[in-house]
């Protein structure tokens, strides 16, 4: 059971956002919130990028994994380790994206039960398209933090990662 802070926190543009009308329960359950609205705010800001080109972030995040693994292509399991959300359907995304033309699928010689996808042509110039204008969105979505805060950034959130992969706390026996 979370430990609730000693006293209540001060409001916080967050608490407003979510327009909340009792403060937090903890300073982590106020971070965790903050850190889910932002991801949320920075997944829209990028979506609108891609979406006018027929793309979610999820297909753009196959095309961009595809394009950094050459002519071999990849196992679609090995494109799906390598999605930023997991929860993703990769069968799906692949299906809608050959539909498409941007990417094409292959059974390897090897072993047949294996796919290996890879970006054509068609994909690498809508990627070439889309480079400055997801380049551009990415610095939007930091522009109010100077480099050496960025670099903290990602730091911070390589640990908060590195925490969550952790199993969760519960009675252990």
């Amino acid at each position: 059971m979370p430990t609730r802070d000693p006293q209540p926190r001060p409001v916080t543009d967050v608490h407003q956002e979510l327009q909340l009308t009792r403060p937090f329960r903890s300073e982590s359950q106020e971070a965790t919130l903050a850190l889910m609205r932002t991801a949320s705010m920075v997944t829209r800001h990028l979506g609108r990028v891609v979406e006018p080109h027929g793309l979610s972030l999820s297909q753009y995040n196959v095309l961009r994994i595809l394009r950094g693994a050459g002519g071999d292509g990849l196992p679609t399991l090995a494109i799906r380790d390598r999605l930023i959300e997991e929860g993703a359907t990769i069968t799906r995304l692949v299906d809608r994206l050959e539909a498409a033309g941007l990417v094409q699928r292959d059974r390897t010689q090897r072993d047949r039960r294996q796919v290996r996808c890879r970006i054509t042509e068609a994909g690498l110039r809508l990627l070439a398209t889309l480079d400055p204008q997801i380049d551009a969105a990415d610095q939007g979505a930091m522009a109010a933090l100077p480099p050496a805060e960025r670099r903290r950034l990602i730091e911070l959130l390589a640990q908060v990662r590195a925490g969550v992969t952790a199993p969760p706390c519960s009675d252990r026996r």
